[in-house]
């Protein structure tokens, strides 16, 4: 069982005071941020890709490679790469040359996003989105199986019997699938054998259920061994030493967070109740002490299927001193209780991570 973190480096007004924090002082922060992550035993850090003004990583390669020399066993990785709209080739050698550099540390998550703003930066046409994906996947998972490539398809110049380098550590580098539950996307990793992150974010994680069994089915149809498949959850959550003072602490920025995004996207308005039935048992919010985060990965580890947690935080802007002390908590205290049990269990139960 993995427990890791992912950020979006989230450059949000603070709501506090109402300062915006420098793309330039953000960056440096979620450095330091990995780098906790790697120290207190964390398995993972996510970067995620975005162009906008309110997130600072539109290169999560770059923001990963600056934290890679200083870590020695976390793995590294995007969440997600917009693989829509990006060079599969360059996607590939950026990946791997922060798999040279993590000494074999590094992982794609490969998505569609949830944003648009990347398709007319880099001329991509939003009528393209699925095509796109499918066909870049593709391309992506070629350039990994082979040092020379020959390929050609609708959206991007053809290539032909050309070298892609460096090689990585890596052999295969991994490739995870970033979904948000749609049917259409767990199924395709399935058939792939490739790794599934599930963006659990709302309602009860417990309806995703259904969608791993889906992913798994898909998978063994395909002859993929069904045993060896990893499948992750992207969840929002916060650490302190006390649940009702993680509570406090997390919900003003979670408000701003989810009120600036749910403005765009015509969500209803998030207010405390929201957020106080979230962070039940049964919600997908993990806020309290660290016994209480615990036992709700455990709940998910053992009631869904997942094997890989990784929790986003923050998701506006929150003083960085808070935000380390989570992670630390996480690491020190959440990951442990984790193991622990997950291991008791699938001692048990003859379950297998």
């Amino acid at each position: 069982m993995e427990i890791g973190i992912t950020s979006f480096v989230e450059t949000t007004p603070d709501v506090h005071t109402g300062e915006v924090i420098s793309h330039a002082q953000r960056l440096r922060d979620v450095v330091e941020e990995i780098v906790l992550a790697d120290q207190v035993g964390l398995d993972v850090f996510g970067i995620g890709e975005h162009h906008r003004k309110d997130y600072a990583a539109s290169s999560p390669a770059v923001v990963l490679s600056a934290a890679a020399t200083q870590t020695k066993r976390i793995r590294l990785t995007s969440a997600v790469t917009v693989l829509s709209s990006a060079d599969p080739v360059r996607v590939f050698q950026d990946f791997a040359t922060l798999d040279g550099l993590s000494n074999g540390r590094a992982e794609i998550m490969a998505g569609r996003g949830s944003f648009i703003e990347s398709f007319p930066l880099f001329g991509y046409d939003l009528n393209d989105y699925d095509e796109l994906f499918q066909e870049q996947l593709e391309l992506l998972l070629m350039i990994r199986e082979s040092e020379k490539v020959t390929w050609k398809g609708g959206h991007r110049p053809a290539i032909n019997n050309l070298g892609v380098y460096p090689r990585p550590v890596q052999n295969p580098l991994p490739v995870w699938i970033g979904s948000g539950g749609n049917q259409e996307s767990v199924i395709r990793a399935g058939l792939m054998g490739l790794p599934l992150m599930l963006a659990i974010i709302g309602g009860s994680p417990l309806r995703f259920a259904p969608l791993v069994e889906l992913y798994k089915r898909a998978a063994s149809h395909a002859g993929h061994d069904v045993s060896k498949l990893r499948i992750g959850s992207h969840s929002l959550g916060f650490v302190a030493e006390h649940t009702e003072q993680a509570a406090n602490t997390f919900f003003p920025s979670t408000q701003a967070g989810m009120n600036k995004i749910g403005k765009e996207r015509g969500w209803a308005h998030y207010d405390r109740a929201s957020f106080d039935d979230a962070r039940s048992f049964d919600g997908a919010l993990y806020v309290g002490d660290p016994e209480t985060v615990a036992q709700k990965i455990i709940h998910l580890r053992k009631h869904v299927g997942i094997t890989r947690f990784m929790m986003y935080v923050p998701i506006a802007t929150m003083p960085h001193a808070e935000v380390m002390r989570a992670i630390e908590l996480l690491g020190t205290e959440v990951a442990p209780r984790v193991r622990e049990e997950i291991a008791k269990w699938e001692a048990e139960t003859g379950q297998l991570s």
